[in-house]
């Protein structure tokens, strides 16, 4: 637990801090560790960008992949090595907290492959692979809130395996999340499974819907237009947050939590802030309710750390205002339907690309591996 002030109110107030990283680097000299220990952070996701990024820095991964060439092994087979041992590796330095938890915090997710973001069968075979190389019971496999992930997304629950379901924008589309962990831990129970070792969070995306919505109000550009910038991505979360306690309150979920079910906790994701005009823990400290989660970038962690300002939980009470928000940009001819189908879209776009980015970044690394397996073999 940390001693930082800014840090211990969030947690005092419900919300568990995970990191929004996680590299070699930062699992060898120990950084995972001390912002454990310093910071609160009780869990940590990875994305395809992280990993990425992690791959083009240093050198702590050459050993690897030296073995993977020598091995023969192909650039997806590489990265599936690496990315699930980084996992491995933090679930074990976070297993205390898991521990200490009875297994709500102390996770680290890892995401399928964003290409089978809409292909249902192949994302349940490949969060069944995941969970099996990583072979541990803190990971918390990501599987996208699109259409086709939804039936996915009960499917690995039913068999026992803990999610995280990500990129969700609407709130349709939540309740939609929310209906398939139902589906799926009734499943999981019919099947014989125990409730109570299955976790899920649901990843509400933040800052994007201010991104997109402010730049349609800069186009509309009149003083009411102007009036609501930066205002509907938190209006946005926090009617998600009201849904959730809707439906973590009716009889369907009673009677899955008398069986010893845990609730789908809301994640506050992409919780950077884009815009230099906004406070830089905006997405934080506006986001403090119990039973949730925020995963930050470590930029967003020291700001939050330094500087932020938490009074409590800043959502219960502000469901009117929020609908208001909504229904203003509606009236300016701002299309809640449209902003958030563009983002979902452009979410696994992204995604994708950098998975892309990942594997030509694993390629290369892994063509000068061979060159190095080859120059020893000819010595």
């Amino acid at each position: 637990m940390t001693d930082n002030t800014a840090l211990k109110a969030l947690a005092d107030n419900g919300v568990s801090i995970w990191l929004d990283d996680l590299s070699r680097d930062r699992i060898e000299t120990g950084n995972l560790q001390e912002l454990i220990d310093t910071k609160g952070v009780v869990g940590v996701t990875t994305n395809p960008s992280i990993f990425q990024a992690a791959l083009a820095k240093g050198d702590r991964y050459d050993a690897d992949l030296r073995q993977f060439a020598a091995d023969g092994k192909t650039v997806d087979e590489t990265v599936f090595g690496l990315t699930t041992q980084d996992v491995r590796t933090a679930c074990d330095i976070l297993k205390p907290v898991f521990d200490a938890t009875n297994g709500v915090d102390g996770r680290v997710s890892i995401e399928v492959d964003p290409r089978l973001a809409h292909e249902t069968g192949k994302t349940v075979a490949q969060a069944k692979e995941l969970a099996a190389a990583v072979g541990r019971d803190n990971v918390l496999i990501k599987i996208p809130a699109t259409v086709e992930g939804l039936p996915a997304i009960s499917q690995v629950l039913a068999e026992g395996i803990s999610v995280n379901v990500t990129l969700i924008f609407s709130l349709d589309r939540y309740r939609g999340v929310m209906n398939a962990f139902l589906t799926g831990l009734e499943q999981a129970r019919e099947g014989g499974k125990d409730l109570s070792k299955i976790h899920s969070v649901a990843s509400f995306f933040v800052s994007r819907v201010d991104t997109e919505v402010d730049k349609r109000l800069d186009a509309i550009g009149t003083d009411e237009a102007r009036g609501l910038k930066g205002k509907a991505a938190v209006a946005n979360a926090r009617l998600a947050y009201q849904a959730f306690e809707e439906v973590f309150a009716t009889p369907r979920w009673k009677n899955l939590a008398d069986d010893g079910a845990n609730a789908q906790r809301p994640l506050w994701a992409s919780t950077g802030v884009k815009d230099p005009n906004y406070s830089d823990t905006l997405y934080v400290t506006e986001l403090v309710a119990p039973n949730t989660v925020n995963t930050m970038p470590e930029k967003t962690l020291e700001a939050v750390a330094d500087h932020g300002e938490v009074t409590g939980d800043t959502i219960s009470g502000t469901y009117e205002e929020a609908g208001g928000v909504l229904d203003a940009l509606e009236g300016l001819g701002i299309s809640y339907a449209d902003v958030t189908a563009q983002l979902e879209r452009e979410g696994v776009d992204k995604f994708a690309t950098a998975w892309g980015e990942l594997l030509d970044e694993a390629q290369s690394d892994l063509d000068l591996a061979r060159a190095d397996v080859s120059e020893a073999g000819d010595k």
